[in-house]
């Protein structure tokens, strides 16, 4: 009987002691990217099937490019044109335009120096009498004519050899850069066409097939990475230091095996009245904040989206 006592006392020695916290209810959130393309296009080419791992810069799929790739290459095309056109007046004249004006400068030198002779032959014959005066102005014309067409050809092959005026090789120039500037707008769009995994992950879904028109902007995929699961939970206000951002907590769910330590990393500013009733044990009207805990990449492996959880407070196991 005095035995019976003593074990009796023991247990209510026992029950008045710590007792573990309760577990908050909560589930897993996930928060996948979606990929598309902001032009629309049949879908050609999809890599991926669903419960792929991707790496990151990997390609997954591929839009239909015909139209683009012409606007590229027509883009391309006018760019070359403005930039030789550009060059060309940033030059003198061609070789063969130069050496046409060199010949004709030598041919009016030429016809100026016999000009020159005669007419002083001329002079000569008219000072010992054997000409008459008068007839000099007709020999002084000629040769006037030809220092003219000599000065002409000069500044001809001057200008020649300059490069066009400052206003016009500024306006090709601006054209050179317009032409590039189309060029990778029409590139941007060709690239588009492609869609390449932004971070290593897992294909969580495919929303479309091959053969299908994919419109703009409509994801094709949706890919999701460890870091992107997160454990959602309600935390009553009397809990409330205990669940600041940085915090620990553990998270427990049927199948998952061991408990899953996690950060807080966000703490609602704003109350709710009650958790969703799927997720609330009583459904009694409580004054709950939602909050967001971070589990490892290892841990968050492990995890489906929309699993319920238990999440204890603190880093006890």
């Amino acid at each position: 009987m005095r035995n019976l006592a003593y074990g009796l006392l023991l247990l209510g020695l026992a029950a008045c002691g710590p007792s573990a916290p309760p577990a908050l209810n909560g589930y897993v959130e996930a928060e996948p990217v979606r990929l598309s393309s902001p032009v629309a296009g049949r879908l050609v080419m999809l890599a991926v099937n669903r419960g792929d791992q991707v790496k990151a810069g990997q390609n997954l799929f591929r839009l239909e490019a015909d139209n683009e790739q012409a606007a590229v290459d027509e883009a391309n095309a006018r760019l070359q044109q403005a930039q030789a056109q550009a060059e060309d007046l940033a030059s003198g004249k061609r070789p063969d335009e130069l050496a046409a004006i060199e010949a004709s400068l030598r041919a009016a030198r030429t016809a100026l120096a016999q000009d020159e002779r005669d007419l002083q032959r001329q002079r000569k014959l008219a000072k010992d009498g054997f000409v008459a005066p008068s007839s000099l102005d007709a020999f002084q014309s000629k040769r006037d004519a030809a220092a003219a067409q000599v000065a002409e050809a000069e500044a001809q092959l001057r200008a020649a050899r300059l490069a066009a005026r400052d206003q016009a090789r500024q306006a090709a120039r601006a054209g050179a850069n317009a032409a590039s500037a189309q060029l990778s707008q029409r590139q941007w769009s060709l690239n588009q066409k492609l869609g390449v995994a932004p971070l290593a992950a897992q294909v969580e879904d495919s929303y479309y097939r091959v053969g299908e028109w994919v419109p703009a902007g409509s994801p094709v995929l949706s890919l999701l990475a460890p870091a992107a699961v997160k454990a959602r939970f309600w935390v009553a206000e009397a809990d409330l230091p205990k669940a600041q951002p940085g915090s620990q907590v553990t998270l427990r769910c049927d199948g998952c095996g061991a408990p899953m330590p996690a950060t807080i990393r966000f703490l609602a500013r704003n109350a709710e009245y009650t958790p969703p009733l799927i997720y609330s044990r009583d459904n009694r009207a409580k004054l709950v904040w939602m909050a967001e805990a971070l589990p490892s990449a290892a841990d968050a492996a492990r995890l489906r989206p929309g699993q319920p959880l238990d999440v204890t407070l603190g880093s006890g196991s």
